[in-house]
C-alpha cells in the first residue's frame, strides 16, 4: 500500500531497439545524412526524449512494471540452477565491482526469464532481464555471465538506453524535416537509411563501451578477465552451431561477415579480439592468447590449450581462462615470490585460477611458469609496463571516486527523491532497494526532513523483518515531527506489520487529529478491522473512504464494495463478466485456427 502519491509511469519496452524492414544504400551516405541532421533545429526534440526517458529510469514503478512486464511476455524460468548462477554473478558484480551509481537512476534489479532467444537487456529503469537461452548457451558459466551481464550494468550505470532513444529521435526527425523541405528520396528509403544511421552511428558505439565498462566491472569483482573473451567465442560457436533461430544464425563463410547490414552490435569475432587486448592491459602487457589457443607470456609460448569438454571444441575458451588467470596474477601481485611457487603448487586454489592450474599441472608447465614470470617481473625495470597499468587503473577509480564524492554533494530535491523511491520499493515489499536509497540518503551532506528519513527507513526495515530497528527509527521520527500525517502513517504500518494492530489503529486516530481528511487513514483502519475479522469496522471505515475519495473504489474488495456502492459494484461485475466472456471468445476462436491434425491431437489428449 502507497503512503505517498505515486504516478505509475507506463513503460515502453524497448526505447533503444530499432525495427527494420528495408535494405539500406551503403555507409558512405549515412555521414552526410547524419550531418544534416545534427545541423537541423531539433535540439529540443532531443532534450525532450532524453528527460522522458531519464524520468522513466528514475521511477519504482516503471521499474517495477518493466520486470512484471518481461516476465509476462516470457514468463519465468523454472529452473533453480539458472536462476541461482544468475543471482550469484548479479549480487557480486552489484555489490563488489568498482562503479558509480548516477543520482538519478535505480538500483538494479533482474530477473531470469524463460525465453528461448540468446540475450540479455538493461531496461531505462535498471532492471536487467536475462534470458533463459543466454544462461543455458554459456553453459551456466559465472566468468562469461560475469562478462554479458557487466556489459548490461555498464548500458544502465551510462544510461545508454535513455540517450541511444533521444540521438535517434533526433537525427530521425531531423532527416524527415530535411527531406520535407528538400523532398530528395521517397519516405521508405527515408527511413531504412535513419535506421540504418542510427544503428551504426548511434547504438553500435555503445555496444563497444559496454564491452570495455563490463570487463573493467566483472574484473574489479574478482571474475576471471578472461570470461568476456571466453564469452565471445562461446557465443560464436552457439550462434554457428546450436541456435535455433535463424535470425541468430551466424555463417561459417567468411564472405557473409563482410556484408553491410542493419546489426547494432560489433561482429562478435572483432568483440572477442578486443577483449583479449584489454585483458592483455589488465596484465601489464604480460599476457597474450595467439591463434585462439596458444598463451604467451612477453613474447614467449608458455603452453597451448587443447579441447576438454566432449560435447564440442573448448579450445578457444580454455585459452582464455588460463590467459585470465595469469592476467589476474600479474595485476594483483607486485612480485614473483606473491605467486607462491612450491614445486608444482602455485597461486590460491581461487576458482579463477582453476583452468590455469589444471593445463598447467596436465602439460607438467609449472617450472616453465616460474621461469618466465620471473623475467616477465625483471623486465618490469626496464619497459615500465607495471607504472602503466597502474596509472589507467587509478584513472579509473578516481573518475568513480570523483562520481561518488559529487553523489555526497547532492541537493534536498536529490534526496528526496531517493526518499521517495525508498518508500515506494517498501510498498512493494522490497526493502534491500529501499534500505539501499536510504543508504544514499543518509550518507548525502544534505538532511532536509530528518524525522521523514528515520520513519521511511524504519518502515523498510520492517519490511525487511526487523521490527525492533524499525521501531527505534520510526519513534524517533514521530518525535521529531509530530505535525506530519505521514510520520503516524509510517508507524502505523510497522506496527500493523510486527503484530500489534492495535498499536497501529491508535497511530491511525492520532494521524486523523493532524489530517483528518488524509484518505490513507480510513483505507488502513478498513484493512485493519477487516483482518481482525471485525467487518461492521470495516465496512464503516471503507464507506468513509469512498466518501472521501469516490476515485478510490479500486481499494475497496468486493465483498464490501457491494454495500458501500451498488453501481460500482454492478459495473465491476458487469466488466468481469465481459473480460470472462472475451477470453473465452478468444480461446474459441484460437481453437477454430489450429490445424485439423492439432485439433486431433488436443482431443486424444483430453480424453
Amino acid at each position: 500500500m502507497s503512503l505517498r502519491k505515486k504516478i505509475t509511469a507506463s513503460l515502453c519496452a524497448g526505447l533503444a531497439a530499432v525495427t527494420l524492414a528495408l535494405p539500406a544504400p551503403r555507409a558512405e551516405a549515412v555521414d552526410v545524412w547524419g550531418a544534416a541532421a545534427q545541423a537541423l533545429g531539433i535540439f529540443s526534440i532531443y532534450q525532450s526524449s532524453l528527460a522522458s526517458v531519464l524520468a522513466m529510469g528514475n521511477n519504482v514503478h516503471a521499474q517495477v512494471q518493466s520486470r512484471a512486464q518481461d516476465l509476462k511476455e516470457n514468463g519465468r524460468d523454472p529452473n533453480r540452477h539458472d536462476v541461482q548462477v544468475v543471482d550469484d554473478v548479479m549480487q557480486r558484480l552489484v555489490q563488489h565491482a568498482d562503479y558509480a551509481l548516477k543520482d538519478n537512476s535505480l538500483p538494479f534489479i533482474w530477473s531470469v526469464n524463460n525465453s528461448k532467444e540468446f540475450n540479455a537487456a538493461c531496461y531505462p529503469t535498471n532492471y536487467v532481464s536475462v534470458n533463459r537461452a543466454l544462461v543455458r548457451g554459456l553453459n551456466c558459466d559465472p566468468d562469461e555471465l560475469a562478462a554479458v551481464l557487466g556489459h548490461e550494468l555498464t548500458h544502465g550505470l551510462e544510461q545508454h538506453s535513455a540517450h541511444n532513444y533521444a540521438k535517434a529521435a533526433a537525427q530521425y526527425y531531423g532527416m524527415s524535416f530535411l527531406n520535407i523541405d528538400a523532398n530528395l528520396m521517397d519516405w521508405n528509403k527515408l527511413t531504412a537509411l535513419a535506421n540504418y544511421s542510427i544503428a551504426k552511428n548511434v547504438t553500435l558505439p555503445t555496444e563497444y563501451e559496454a564491452d570495455i565498462g563490463g570487463f573493467y566491472l566483472m574484473t574489479s569483482a574478482g571474475f576471471n578477465p578472461g570470461g568476456g573473451a571466453a564469452a565471445m567465442a562461446r557465443m560464436s560457436y552457439y550462434f554457428t552451431y546450436e541456435t535455433q533461430d535463424p535470425l541468430e544464425y551466424q555463417s561459417l563463410d567468411a564472405k557473409d561477415k563482410n556484408q553491410e547490414n542493419f546489426n547494432d552490435h560489433p561482429d562478435t569475432e572483432l568483440r572477442e579480439q578486443k577483449l583479449v587486448g584489454l585483458l592483455t592491459d589488465y596484465s601489464a602487457g604480460h599476457v597474450t592468447v595467439k591463434n585462439r589457443k596458444d598463451i604467451y607470456i612477453d613474447d614467449q609460448l608458455f603452453l597451448s590449450a587443447d579441447w576438454t569438454d566432449e560435447s564440442y571444441d573448448n579450445t578457444a575458451e580454455n585459452a582464455y581462462y588460463i590467459a585470465g588467470g595469469l592476467a589476474k596474477a600479474f595485476h594483483d601481485y607486485d612480485s614473483a615470490d606473491d605467486w607462491q611457487f612450491n614445486g608444482e603448487q602455485f597461486l590460491t586454489d581461487d576458482r579463477v585460477y582453476r583452468v590455469l592450474r589444471q593445463f598447467t599441472e596436465s602439460q607438467h608447465a609449472a617450472a616453465r611458469l616460474q621461469q618466465l614470470v620471473t623475467q616477465a617481473y625483471l623486465g618490469e625495470a626496464t619497459t615500465g609496463s607495471r607504472e602503466k597499468m597502474r596509472a589507467a587503473e587509478a584513472g579509473r577509480a578516481q573518475k568513480y571516486a570523483a562520481a561518488r564524492a559529487a553523489s555526497l554533494q547532492a541537493g534536498g530535491k536529490t534526496t528526496k527523491k531517493w526518499r521517495e523511491n525508498a518508500d515506494t520499493y517498501s510498498d512493494y515489499a522490497m526493502p534491500e532497494q529501499a534500505l539501499f536509497q536510504m543508504q544514499r540518503v543518509y550518507a548525502n551532506a544534505t538532511q532536509d526532513d530528518k524525522a521523514s528519513n528515520l520513519v521511511i527507513r524504519g518502515r523498510a526495515k520492517a519490511v525487511a523483518g526487523d521490527f525492533t530497528g524499525a521501531l527505534v527509527d520510526a519513534d524517533a521520527g514521530v518525535s521529531l515531527n509530530p505535525k506530519d500525517v505521514y510520520n503516524f502513517l509510517n508507524r502505523a504500518d510497522i506496527y500493523r506489520m510486527a503484530g500489534e494492530p492495535q498499536k497501529a489503529l491508535a497511530d491511525l486516530q492520532a494521524a486523523a487529529q493532524v489530517e483528518a481528511k488524509n484518505v490513507y487513514i480510513p483505507l488502513m483502519q478498513a484493512q485493519i478491522y477487516d483482518e481482525l475479522g471485525d467487518h461492521a469496522q470495516a465496512l464503516a471505515n471503507y464507506q468513509a473512504l469512498y466518501a472521501l475519495e469516490p476515485k478510490a473504489v479500486s481499494q475497496i474488495p468486493e465483498e464490501y464494495l457491494k454495500d458501500v456502492s451498488p453501481k460500482d459494484y454492478d459495473n465491476l461485475v458487469k466488466q468481469k463478466e465481459k473480460t470472462k466472456k472475451q477470453a473465452i471468445e478468444d480461446y474459441k476462436k484460437s481453437r477454430k485456427d489450429l490445424p485439423q491434425t492439432a485439433k486431433k491431437a488436443i482431443i486424444q489428449v483430453q480424453k
